[in-house]
């Protein structure tokens, strides 16, 4: 698990949370996303894209890549 550290002041309220940085950049992008759906015309085009069944296999992609 993620090693959180709780900053307090000097009545032990807590104030404050250390955290790794893996941890923050999972959150930061997660809340950069967020908002998405809560557009009615993002979550159209989101539940569009889950939808589509056309496109390239991964392995087909790295192929045509060189990769």
């Amino acid at each position: 698990m993620f090693d959180i550290q709780i900053v307090s002041n000097e009545a032990g309220e807590a104030t404050a949370v250390i955290v790794p940085i893996t941890l923050w950049k999972e959150i930061a992008s997660e809340r950069e996303t967020a908002y998405l759906p809560k557009s009615d015309a993002m979550r159209q085009r989101l539940q569009a894209a889950l939808d589509r069944r056309s496109g390239l296999p991964f392995e087909d992609v790295v192929t045509k890549l060189g990769l």
